[in-house]
């Protein structure tokens, strides 16, 4: 773990390091996962079955393709009652912030007498990839399925790899919550690519969405210009600013919150207040031994955790928008003053009480978000990825005689005669008309 202080004379040079490492998976994955997709379209389910047949250890035709609505709706039903009640809480959350999201079309006339406006509509066809095996949640499936079809998606396939033919019955239920039309079993870049070319008994989709391992992100990144895609996602990570305040055991939970996910995660806490940064450096240490992901968390912290000390809580927030993080929380008194400070984030979580947890299942907001800094660009997972927007205009007669000389004078400027032509010749048949 870094300990850090802007008091140091190196600080700049460190942290501009731990701003610029890449914690993205170190092996090439690139040319294997090509190979995967040129395979799957050239042999279609034949690849399917045999890759699956290779990495999830059963055959597809004695497990089956496709797992029926019916299985899904059953576990549903078969739930914990606690547990049911909790994942029906978490879909209402996320669909009622998602359809808040939905777009308006426009239609209106402006000055020169030209109708103008833009239509959304959802794509067709969108596929969502789930993880299954280790890392198998049901949350990230409502998180990507329910936005699509707030957007009004009418076929929405899911893909998921089922280890030894197996499969998380709370998925299936999540699943069934969720209104997902398909559930095939198939997982890795093959099903990426038959989700993007198509594949036999399984049709090609418009968007790709979803979490999954290196494989799985190369493949999207592959695929994309063929399908849209969410995003290319890295290892997960946290930022959190907190004051001496707070209870050093709820802040080292917070941390380890995210360094539970995976090795490569990040987890960084901002203080102005030395004492207490050890305080929680020292609760981390305990709350790791008792955590069932403990050796995971471990790994995680150590190579990629982090404790900086500023001299205001204020003087964070250049800092956080260097490193643009996944997730930021601000466990402050006034916690809107730093909010308005800061540009780059994924998704904020404001106050004392505010847990970036509470954001993983049943807030509300899209729990996809942009990671690895890309949220200087980037923004989480919504209704319109699911969507896409067709401008449109209508001249008559009087609007174009206003806007069609300029467009031929620069269209004549391009070297585009045909371009000129096509205004000139209406222009011209106004003027004889008239």
């Amino acid at each position: 773990m870094i300990h850090l202080s802007t008091h140091d004379d190196d600080f700049a040079e460190r942290f501009t390091s731990m701003v610029e490492a890449r914690r993205e998976a170190s092996s090439d994955v690139a040319e294997g996962v090509a190979a995967i997709i040129a395979r799957v379209r050239a042999e279609g389910e034949d690849a399917l079955a045999d890759l699956t047949r290779q990495f999830d250890r059963h055959d597809l035709a004695e497990t089956g393709w496709a797992i029926d609505p019916a299985d899904c709706a059953a576990a549903y039903e078969a739930l914990d009652p606690d547990l049911r009640i909790a994942l029906d809480l978490a879909a209402t959350r996320i669909r009622a912030y998602h359809e808040r999201q939905r777009p308006a079309d426009t239609d209106y006339m402006d000055d020169a007498g030209v109708r103008l406006g833009a239509r959304w509509t959802a794509v067709d066809a969108a596929g969502i990839y789930v993880p299954g095996g280790r890392a198998a949640y049901p949350s990230s499936l409502l998180m990507n399925a329910i936005p699509a079809k707030v957007a009004g998606v009418g076929r929405l396939a899911m893909v998921t790899p089922t280890p030894d033919g197996t499969i998380n019955p709370l998925v299936l239920a999540a699943a069934h919550l969720a209104g997902v039309d398909e559930v095939w079993r198939v997982g890795g870049a093959q099903a990426v690519a038959a989700l993007a070319y198509g594949a036999g008994r399984i049709a090609p989709v418009d968007v790709v969405t979803g979490p999954g391992n290196a494989w799985v992100a190369e493949a999207k990144r592959q695929v994309y210009g063929v399908v849209g895609i969410d995003m290319v996602a890295g290892p997960s990570e946290i930022v959190v600013v907190a004051d001496a305040k707070n209870d050093p055991d709820w802040i080292a939970a917070d941390l380890l919150s995210q360094a539970e996910h995976d090795t490569v995660t990040q987890s960084i806490l901002f203080t102005d207040d030395d004492d207490f940064a050890h305080r929680v450096a020292d609760a981390v240490e305990a709350q790791l031994g008792t955590l069932a992901t403990g050796a995971v968390a471990r790994a995680a912290w150590e190579a990629n955790g982090a404790i900086i000390v500023v001299e205001t809580l204020a003087d964070a927030c250049p800092l956080v928008d260097r490193l643009a993080p996944e997730h930021l929380q601000l466990a402050v008194d006034d916690p809107q003053g730093l909010f308005d400070r800061v540009r780059h984030a994924g998704s904020v979580f404001l106050g004392r009480h505010t847990p970036e947890a509470i954001g993983d299942y049943v807030a509300g907001p899209n729990h996809v978000l942009p990671t690895g800094r890309r949220a200087r660009f980037a923004s989480g997972l919504s209704v319109l990825d699911f969507m896409k927007r067709t401008s449109f205009l209508g001249l008559d007669e009087t609007a174009l005689a206003e806007l069609g000389p300029a467009t031929v004078k620069l269209a004549e400027a391009e070297g585009l005669p045909a371009h000129a032509r096509s205004v000139a010749l209406r222009l011209r048949l106004n003027r004889q008309e008239g």
